[in-house]
């Protein structure tokens, strides 16, 4: 059965896990949750968007996400789970800002989107609140997010759950 929802998972990259230049707090356990989330929502027939930030080197100075880099890339075990998944690159937090991420949700017929990945305080968060978004119904998954620490998650969560619904991603698709 087909969906307005879409699953929008930002900056699963290669960069925040160990071995990258900014691994994140409880980042594995965050990845098993995404993965949760992205089989059930291939389940139902939901489009799923895979946001990958990337830094041309010779417009930003960076030490993570670089054009080429082994960071920027989105993690492997991620994309073996969502083979089919639409990629949107982006070169700002926000996922809206100067990329093609409206079009390709218009294309799906979207109304409602599911928003996960890294980092809760910033491209999820800054996402979930952008002017763009407004079009959509939003909901952050709290367990579906990380950020450099436990602290800096919880504190993010309690500031946006002032602007947008944040819920726990088992309870979406009870």
């Amino acid at each position: 059965m087909a969906s307005n929802k879409a699953l929008v998972i930002i900056d699963v990259q290669n960069d925040y896990f160990p071995g990258g230049a900014l691994p994140l707090w409880n980042v594995n356990a965050t990845l098993q949750n995404i993965l949760k989330v992205a089989e059930q929502a291939k389940q139902r027939q939901m489009p799923i968007i895979l946001v990958q930030h990337v830094v041309d080197p010779t417009k930003q100075v960076s030490d993570i996400f670089n054009q080429g880099s082994y960071g920027v890339a989105i993690h492997p075990t991620l994309l073996e789970a969502a083979p089919n998944a639409t990629v949107v690159t982006k070169t700002r937090a926000d996922a809206f800002w100067e990329t093609d991420l409206t079009e390709v949700l218009t294309r799906f017929g979207v109304s409602e989107l599911l928003l996960c990945g890294m980092q809760t305080q910033n491209c999820v968060g800054l996402t979930g609140i952008s002017k763009s978004v407004k079009a959509y119904k939003v909901t952050l998954l709290a367990d579906c997010m990380t950020a450099e620490t436990q602290h800096v998650h919880l504190f993010a969560l309690g500031g946006f759950g002032a602007l947008v619904p944040i819920v726990n991603s088992q309870l979406i698709f009870d």
